[in-house]
């Protein structure tokens, strides 16, 4: 059962835009979408969400147990899309439904190509027949930019591209963002932006073929972690410093900040990249019944080294992240932690802590 929390004592944020909007999430019932849906309706956004029902079990919505108006669909249906976003009339729309995981698209790329491109085209078609929708942030991927193991982290100008479908295919939906905003919404009251994040963790992520969604299965089967790339660097970041630069950018769409309507990169502090053998070290210390062991990697393409620069968001948004590598991977691992051996879901208090945390680091949404 989750934990109750609210606002007081924490604040006003995002100069309390989201309050009574109506604010539709895609992809609600997925990882980051659901922590997203959890911190809009605790600021007292009317949330509605589209998605396709949870496909692992536990899951972090279900666990949630937020009251929301919801409408279970795939994405490529732009029939139902285009029905439902205009019955319910959205004011700000964050559009993260997606195939997410790279592996899983070497085995079905046309899922993936369908749901990342098509389905981004169907929400952005529907929304500019919406007149209510006057802000959109359309979450992409870090790894949307032709990969060259740049140690010093891609920006929003370095070349799109992408190896496998999956990144291939965010670099893809940047294009149809881009191409959209140009030829459409600069003639509408609509601005139109692109969200591009680092290697997002935290409590509540049970995709099949990630990191610490692997670990905490391997804790509850009791069997070591078979880890394949642990020299492999990513900009590991906790999912609510991903968020708070999705809610930033969103706030200044909708006060109608012209500028911010292009590509934004959030991502973990210069120096926060770290190798996969450093965030399950981590992992360990806070949760020792944790163990790995480093398994035969395949034949089919990984990236080494993965960086993402966040200097425009923050020297233009003045947004920056709130909790180094450490906390992240702590909070994470205690997250997991509580749910195996407690049976309690720690969303609530770790928001909490975050929003405690971000208001002693003066961050400008606060």
């Amino acid at each position: 059962m989750a934990d109750n929390c609210t606002l007081e004592g924490l604040g006003v944020m995002f100069a309390d835009i989201y309050r009574n909007k109506k604010v539709l999430v895609t992809g609600h019932t997925g990882f980051k979408g659901s922590w997203l849906t959890f911190w809009l309706s605790q600021m007292g956004a009317k949330v509605h969400g589209i998605a396709l029902e949870p496909d692992t079990e536990p899951n972090h919505w279900a666990l949630l147990k937020l009251d929301i108006q919801q409408k279970l669909t795939d994405i490529r249906d732009y029939q139902t899309l285009s029905e439902v976003i205009s019955d319910w009339q959205p004011d700000i729309v964050f559009h993260l439904a997606a195939q997410p995981i790279v592996r899983l698209s070497y085995s079905e790329p046309i899922e993936t190509w369908s749901t990342n491109v098509m389905g981004t085209v169907n929400l952005l078609e529907a929304c500019r027949h919406v007149p209510s929708v006057k802000a959109i942030v359309v979450i992409t991927s870090d790894k949307c930019y032709e990969n060259h193991e740049k140690k010093d982290g891609y920006t929003e100008s370095d070349r799109l591209g992408g190896h496998d479908p999956y990144s291939a295919s965010k670099a893809a939906t940047e294009l149809v963002v881009d191409s959209y905003r140009k030829s459409y919404f600069n003639q509408q009251d609509v601005l139109l932006a692109s969200a591009r994040a680092g290697n997002v963790i935290g409590g509540g992520d049970w995709s099949v073929d990630r990191l610490i969604p692997d670990a905490a299965r391997s804790v509850t089967k009791k069997i070591p972690l078979e880890v394949r790339s642990p020299e492999s660097s990513r900009p590991w970041q906790h999912v609510l410093d991903s968020l708070s630069g999705y809610l930033l950018l969103g706030q200044k769409l909708w006060e109608r900040e012209q500028s911010c309507a292009q590509a934004w990169n959030f991502g973990p502090v210069s120096g926060q990249i770290a190798t996969v053998s450093d965030v399950l070290e981590s992992i360990h210390a806070h949760w020792p019944t944790f163990t790995w062991h480093i398994a035969k990697r395949d034949a089919q393409h990984e990236t080494i080294c993965l960086g993402i620069n966040s200097d425009k968001a923050r020297k233009q948004l003045d947004w920056k992240p709130v909790w180094d590598l450490n906390k992240a991977t702590e909070s994470t691992a205690l997250w997991y932690k509580k749910l195996v051996e407690e049976g309690r879901v720690d969303t609530a208090s770790q928001w909490r802590n975050y929003i405690e945390d971000a208001n002693k680091a003066s961050v400008c949404w606060l």
